[in-house]
């Protein structure tokens, strides 16, 4: 729902309210929109500045770095999450949480780069081996940096509870669904079939990690939008990697992406419903150019079915209030809470 300072007006000219509740409501909303993640241009910069100073130190950092030496590497980046963290606090106290939020990311994002430069140090990696890799190459022997950059992250999280500090620990998760399957599994059968299977089940292990924050969360903070990104990304990423000769297996799969548009509906998790319908469209796509690929019917019986589900969303537009209410009576009272502040 968008509220504007007009709507306010107008509540108030009708006596829903007085003018000075009205002025005094609209400054509270705008406070919040402050400190809310939104699309406008300020907003727009914060994470552009962010994210080009974040890749410069992680995804960009070219072979030239690697002059510096382990110990060069280890006090550059220790460097970098020091005054990262001072300028995140001081923004902190202008009250900006959203750009101290971006700079606290980068302190985090330097962890990697500071235990490579610990172990270079220790001669723990081979003479070819280059930190560019780490975001490049899924290997087993990247996990010291990942388990210490969850710990790293999780203790600032802690500290300074920004929700943006949950993107270094999810990326950090979904690093490690990739490089923990080589180590657990066979390497001649990890690339054919069972990494498919740890990216589902650590990105179903995510949602659920996610779901939890969501319902633990009582600020009004989004925390889990990052887990929930990776989470579904990690699972419809490996399950859509799946091969299968089955059509009762594929049609299992359409099942699993309309649960997930389902869920997002309920969650209000929109990336849910972007898989979802990803999935679908592939699943339809199948169906058009293998299963009836030479008939003249299935385009006409394709348009019924979409004809059918706008029908469907008619329905529930109408009756949304009864069903959703009969629904949510029946849900436990903390999911119930959860739902209320997603709608």
């Amino acid at each position: 729902m968008n509220i504007s300072k007009q709507h306010l007006q107008q509540a108030a000219a009708h006596g829903l309210l007085s003018r000075e509740q009205a002025e005094a409501l609209w400054a509270f909303l705008q406070q919040q929109d402050e400190a809310t993640p939104l699309f406008q241009l300020t907003h727009i910069l914060y994470y552009l500045g962010g994210m080009i100073a974040i890749g410069a130190m992680t995804l960009f950092m070219n072979l030239g770095w690697e002059r510096f030496g382990g110990g060069g590497l280890l006090l550059i980046s220790l460097l970098y999450a020091v005054a990262a963290l001072g300028c995140s606090r001081w923004l902190l106290q202008q009250q900006l949480p959203i750009p101290a939020g971006i700079l606290a990311t980068l302190a985090v994002c330097m962890t990697p780069l500071a235990v490579y430069g610990l172990q270079s140090m220790l001669g723990q990696w081979p003479v070819n081996t280059h930190y560019q890799d780490y975001h490049r190459y899924i290997d087993w022997r990247w996990l010291q940096m990942e388990l210490v950059t969850l710990a790293a992250g999780s203790i600032v999280l802690q500290r300074l509870r920004l929700p943006f500090l949950v993107l270094p620990i999810a990326v950090t998760l979904w690093y490690l669904s990739m490089d923990l399957a080589p180590m657990l599994f066979d390497p001649e059968y990890v690339g054919h079939y069972w990494r498919q299977w740890v990216s589902l089940w650590f990105g179903l292990a995510m949602l659920l990690l996610a779901f939890w924050v969501d319902l633990r969360s009582r600020s009004g903070k989004d925390y889990a939008f990052w887990l929930y990104l990776f989470g579904t990304l990690a699972f419809w990423g490996g399950l859509s990697l799946m091969n299968s000769d089955s059509e009762l297996n594929k049609f299992i799969y359409l099942c699993i992406n309309l649960l997930m548009i389902l869920a997002s509906a309920v969650l209000a998790r929109r990336v849910l419903a972007v898989c979802g319908a990803l999935g679908c469209a592939g699943y339809l796509g199948h169906l058009a150019y293998q299963v009836f690929r030479d008939s003249l019917l299935f385009p006409f019986v394709l348009t019924l079915i979409g004809l059918g589900v706008i029908w469907l969303g008619i329905q529930w537009q109408r009756h949304e209030h009864s069903i959703t209410g009969k629904l949510r009576a029946s849900l436990p009272a903390e999911l119930q809470a959860l739902l209320a502040r997603r709608h």
